[in-house]
């Protein structure tokens, strides 16, 4: 959810705050555009920093240019399965009391980027993500109560909202880079950051929540897929392997540890059933600032980078049955997979202890 600042043939640079961030890798090396396909693929690296500012979403100049929208055949009916998602009506944006602390980019609404350093923190900061986990973990629960044939995503975003302000905490999505509501809520063939609507939730669809809270100056974030009624088996199959390649992800956590293991593991598992792995869309250090260092991709790399303690990230792979190449709507945020099958993606923030890694936004039975 971060959009690029400035961009430059051979340059690409990102302001967080004061700092400036840069890489000096030509841009040809990092896309590769194929106009028969009509998608684009980045090569990725976990210290061009600059370049995760494409990685959230916001469309801007290169994006626009470089991934084509695909506009024809909408409507198709992949395999004969499923309509095509399309966006309903937005309503008005929900206002949250006065006295709730913002986050600093709120104001500005524009995407502050991702902050260079990890977020590592002392006692009292452990304590306030664990209670911001906390409560991202109950939202999502509470939101997951909810799915059911005929609701629609705009009356989540509503229910999650209500339930994020009263108790005193901001829902870090609403002003983000100008993202207009409280959650975002990804329905079927949508990978990542759908915008709440009127369209009524259908039986057999599945839906993943993705709830982050600024409680107390930090951030929790966290997400799940949902069954809507009855949910084939082919997309219960999805969303199982899913959230186990996150499960086994967590479990190879603590000091030390290379971050590109994180994505070998995810990849491998995912690899065994079939599934493709998203490559654009990671995960990320997450604390006082919604989107910080490190990087954390999903599928098998060549990255450098070890978990130190008491640093706090997420983990939030998106597999898809079939294409793993994305294509954003004309909303600027929405992203589904190109030939339109499903995908599902389970998202933790976790913190690095001595033993491993806490995850900070597990629900509590």
């Amino acid at each position: 959810m971060v959009g690029a600042s400035s961009l430059h043939p051979r340059l690409l640079s990102s302001f967080v705050g004061d700092r400036l961030v840069q890489s000096r890798q030509p841009l040809a090396q990092l896309f590769h555009y194929n106009p028969g396909r009509k998608h684009v693929s980045m090569q990725l690296s976990r210290t061009f920093s600059g370049l995760t500012n494409l990685l959230f979403n916001r469309r801007n100049h290169i994006f626009d240019s470089l991934m084509v929208i695909i506009r024809n055949n909408l409507d198709e009916v992949p395999d004969g399965k499923c309509k095509r998602l399309r966006p309903g009506k937005l309503s008005p944006r929900r206002p949250v009391p006065n006295h709730i602390k913002r986050p600093p980019y709120v104001k500005t609404r524009m995407a502050p980027g991702i902050a260079s350093g990890p977020e590592v923190h002392d006692l009292k900061g452990i304590e306030h993500m664990r209670a911001s986990g906390r409560l991202a973990a109950q939202v999502l629960n509470y939101a997951g109560t909810l799915v059911k044939p005929g609701i629609t995503s705009d009356e989540i975003d509503e229910a999650v909202h209500q339930m994020i302000i009263d108790n005193g905490a901001y829902p870090s999505p609403l002003g983000y880079g100008g993202f207009p509501k409280s959650v975002c809520t990804s329905v079927n063939e949508c990978i990542c950051h759908g915008i709440p609507d009127s369209r009524p939730l259908e039986d057999g669809d599945i839906i993943n929540i993705d709830v982050t809270v600024y409680l107390n100056g930090y951030h929790g974030d966290t997400s799940a897929t949902f069954f809507c009624g009855d949910v084939s088996e082919e997309a219960r199959n999805l969303v199982k392997v899913t959230k186990e390649s996150l499960d086994k992800a967590i479990s190879i956590c603590a000091p030390g540890v290379e971050f590109k293991k994180i994505g070998k593991t995810i990849h491998d598992h995912a690899e065994k059933f079939g599934y493709g792995v998203v490559r654009q869309f990671v995960g990320h250090g997450v604390g006082r600032v919604f989107h910080a260092d490190p990087v954390v991709l999903h599928f098998r790399n060549n990255d450098g980078g070890r978990m130190v303690l008491n640093q706090t990230f997420t983990i939030e792979p998106m597999l898809t049955i079939g294409s793993i190449n994305p294509v954003m709507w004309d909303d600027d945020w929405t992203v589904v997979t190109e030939d339109g099958s499903l995908s599902a993606q389970f998202e933790h923030t976790i913190l690095i202890t001595e033993d491993g890694a806490e995850i900070l936004t597990q629900c509590e039975a």
